[in-house]
């Protein structure tokens, strides 16, 4: 065949952007051929194939796929070239020609894949191929047994894939033997030490008090503790004054905000869908406010993933609260970025199951799943096979609503019964007065057809004819509709999942709906089912057998997963660095039996994430503090091994919401919308212009994200990219992060209200007023020689500023602000010890 150089490669290495996130070359998927395939050809099929195929090879192919060339390794001048096939495989699946990749590409069904790329065969040569195939690819002297493909079974030797650490049942070990017993709290510390002796090291001593509080309340509720709570740790010599402080921190309503953030990193949230439209999720936040709740509530991370994943199918709730909640929770499975107007109504839906099976996989068992579209996956033993299983669970669940352009997801309706009977009965006068129109339209055009006579024919636009008095009592009617529907009451809805027809489906060969193979029963990935599983209730989509599977005590990913992203969120890096990858390509646990031992703590304890904290933060590990130790350090660099806590920046929002509520600026309100655009409108204008604000003094969980377009103090800071869910923030030190301390509206304004703030303390002296501010911002009192720095800076200044500025109340206050401002910029206001 000749080809265009963009489609030189294509006929045998199918490439696209697969759902791994890389170009991938897709392999093909192994399907066994029919019995037609198995059988010797007879004399008239091998003269069809010399009489019809043969020629046409020759003609279209031979060129680049003969004797003399082979591109892309696919040579199609003998059987066992057809056979074997390119970098992708076989061409053909003998006696399945809608499975074959030959017939896919001579049908130009794909727009990445047509052969010839010049011009398309003639129909009755793509007939003939196809009757070719579909008799099993008759050929002369053939070798038959090429033509067989494998067995799937024989693919992967489960119980050896099952050997591997992360797909063994968590079972809790034994604790380990420790020589510095006395250092032990809890057995946390008796897992982190025993590695620590192993290498020769010990660990840090203890972080002061004033380090310690300002770290724990930082890490649980990602804001700064008041100078009154640092007081009254400082205050409490009791033993357990320490345990106070934690549960103090655990039962604050901030505690959600915070903790509910990390999760919204892995549930990919955004306010918009982000890809070509960029329509507004305007109902988005309800979720976002519902796993904030129930973070606060505690509730098991095993209902919270049900609930997430199947809440609209768990028993019947026990009231109105209970049974939204459940609705909005499914938000979780519609969340993801999507193409709106994309043309292909199939890819569109298969685009989005592919992004949920990813994400289920990824945010709640560490294994990434989504390779397994297009081939098997290359590292993990996850086949296209356990893929499609997965893909009819969410096909036979609802998710959009319209899949025309410009589609339109799914909304769950939250409204009581006054709230739907109220809408009924506003819904009844709207009709009320639409049928007084209709029967005075009925009348008048009965009245000009009995004037004009048999031969009258209305004309196209009767109402002209009407009585001016009709016309009049027409025009005032519709007002009165278009002013009841313009008031009409709208009942309460929130993005979510429902049930549709039950359907399995098939493996997509490559990836791609236009190339089917056989069907597959819905069904969970074989290498981590440990017993035969039931087969899926046929008037069900399985969504709640899939979250039961999930949060069995059987499962070895879940517990292991939540227990390894609690760790990472707490320290900065996960005990598996990788909390995202749990399969062959993720790192390896650097202490298994600590993190086996929390898992199943973790269900041992009603799947409570307030008592893994709690575990955590009274641990000696936790309460270390970040003294180097330069021999530590030569042993183990990366202190993988924890022998001490590491010095760690403050997240975006974090950085964001400390300035605000030192200030004195932050509003604590919780929950609700800051979106200003309505639900599924545009977000941008007809000049591309983001019409979202930002403005609000409101934590920075409550902002919008809109994808493709985030808040500039979140982009400079390492916020998650809401395209892709993230369970593994970085942390980058970079020029124009120091340039948005120093210029940015935000701190201006918060520097400003701070200065003001402190110089109204009038019973204050200056070295009062300097210490003031290093309690509020930094936690702790000034030194003396910090004093006096600090009071020589704002002499110089004022001193300066006097060229400029003839009052000297506004020099005062400027001088304070730059001083503040030169806060908010240091290192220590956004980093942690």
């Amino acid at each position: 065949m000749k080809m265009s150089a963009r489609l030189r490669d294509c006929f045998c290495t199918f490439v696209k952007q697969g759902s791994c996130g890389v170009l991938i070359v897709l392999a093909a998927v192994s399907v066994s051929p029919l019995q037609a395939a198995e059988k010797e050809p007879d004399q008239q099929q091998i003269q069809f194939f010399e009489a019809k195929i043969r020629p046409l090879l020759i003609k279209h192919c031979y060129d680049c796929h003969g004797e003399d060339t082979q591109e892309s390794d696919l040579r199609v001048d003998t059987f066992k070239g057809i056979a074997q096939g390119g970098k992708a495989g076989s061409l053909i699946v003998p006696g399945k020609p809608e499975q074959s990749l030959l017939i896919t590409a001579v049908n130009y069904q794909s727009n990445d894949l047509q052969m010839p790329p010049d011009e398309k065969m003639s129909k009755e040569e793509i007939a003939d191929l196809t009757n070719w195939v579909k008799m099993g690819a008759p050929y002369p002297n053939a070798d038959l047994s090429l033509l067989r493909a494998p067995s799937d079974k024989g693919k992967y030797d489960l119980e050896k894939e099952r050997e591997f650490w992360s797909f063994q049942t968590v079972k809790k070990p034994a604790l380990p033997e420790v020589q510095q017993k006395s250092w032990v709290k809890n057995p946390i510390d008796q897992f982190v030490l025993s590695k620590l002796e192993q290498a020769g090291l010990t660990p840090a001593r203890p972080a002061d008090k004033r380090t310690l509080i300002r770290r724990t309340t930082f890490d649980l509720t990602g804001l700064p503790p008041t100078p009154q709570e640092i007081e009254n740790f400082l205050n409490d010599s009791s033993p357990d004054a320490f345990e106070k402080v934690v549960d103090r921190l655990l039962a604050s309503p901030h505690y959600g905000e915070h903790w509910g953030r990390h999760w919204l990193d892995v549930a990919r949230y955004a306010d918009s869908n982000g890809l070509d439209e960029n329509v507004a999720y305007g109902t988005a936040w309800k979720y976002r406010d519902y796993v904030v709740n129930a973070l606060n509530k505690d509730k098991p991370y095993d209902l919270f993933l049900k609930e997430q994943l199947a809440g609209d199918l768990l028993e019947p709730a026990k009231d109105v609260v209970e049974r939204n909640e459940r609705l909005t929770a499914t938000g979780f499975l519609l969340l993801g970025p999507k193409v709106l107007a994309e043309v292909d109504k199939t890819k569109m839906e298969m685009d989005i199951i592919d992004e949920q099976i990813n994400t289920i996989g990824v945010s709640l068992m560490g294994m990434t799943l989504g390779c397994a579209r297009c081939h098997d996956h290359k590292f993990d033993p996850i086949s296209a096979n356990d893929y499609y299983g997965l893909a009819g669970i969410l096909k036979s669940t609802k998710i959009m609503e319209s899949y025309k352009t410009i589609g339109r997801w799914n909304e769950n309706s939250l409204a009581t019964e006054a709230e739907l009977k109220a809408q009924a009965d506003w819904d009844q006068k709207i009709k009320a007065e639409e049928d007084q129109i209709a029967a005075l339209v009925k009348s008048e055009n009965e009245r000009l057809q009995t004037e004009g006579g048999k031969e009258f024919k209305l004309p196209k636009k009767p109402e002209a004819s009407y009585s001016k008095e009709v016309q009049a009592k027409l025009k005032a009617l519709r007002d009165q509709v278009a002013s009841l529907k313009k008031e009409r009451p709208e009942v309460p809805t929130a993005m979510g999942a429902a049930e549709r027809e039950t359907t399995d489906v098939p493996i997509h060969i490559r990836g791609s709906h236009l190339t089917l193979g056989e069907t597959v029963p819905r069904h969970v990935p074989v290498v981590l089912s440990q017993q035969p599983q039931n087969p899926f209730p046929e008037k069900q989509s399985g969504r709640l057998k899939l979250a039961e599977w999930l949060t069995s005590r059987e499962h070895p990913l879940t517990s292991r997963v939540i227990a390894n992203r609690v760790w990472r969120w707490h320290f900065g890096k996960g005990i598996v660095a990788t909390p995202d990858n749990f399969g062959k390509l993720g790192a390896k646990p650097t202490n298994q039996p600590l993190l086996d031992w929390m898992a199943v703590t973790l269900m041992d304890e009603g799947w409570s994430l307030k008592e893994l904290h709690r575990l955590i933060l009274l641990s000696n590990t936790w309460q270390m503090s970040s003294e180097f130790n330069a021999q530590a350090a030569t042993v183990d660099p990366g202190n993988r091994l924890m022998w001490r806590v590491d010095v760690r920046r403050l997240d975006a929002e974090s950085i964001r919401d400390s300035i605000l509520s030192v200030s004195d600026g932050l509003d604590p309100a919780l929950g609700g919308s800051l979106l200003n655009v309505g639900n599924r409108e545009f977000v941008f204008n007809h000049e591309s212009k983001d019409g979202v604000t930002y403005d609000f003094n409101r934590r920075s969980i409550y902002l919008p994200v809109i994808r493709n377009h985030l808040y500039g103090m979140f982009m400079l800071f390492d916020y998650s990219d809401a395209s892709v869910l993230n369970g593994d923030r970085s942390a980058t030190t970079v020029a124009p992060q120091a340039l948005f301390l120093l210029n940015s509206e935000l701190v201006e304004e918060a520097s400003h209200r701070m200065a003001e703030s402190i110089l109204h303390q009038t019973a204050l002296s200056p070295e009062q007023k300097i210490q003031e501010l290093f309690l509020k911002s930094y936690g702790r009192q000034p030194s003396e020689r910090e004093v006096s720095k600090s009071l020589h800076f704002l002499e110089e200044l004022e001193k300066e500023l006097q060229a400029t500025e003839a009052d000297s109340e506004k020099r005062i206050t400027r001088s304070w602000q730059v001083f503040c401002q030169s806060i908010f910029a240091s290192s220590e206001f956004i980093y942690l010890r």
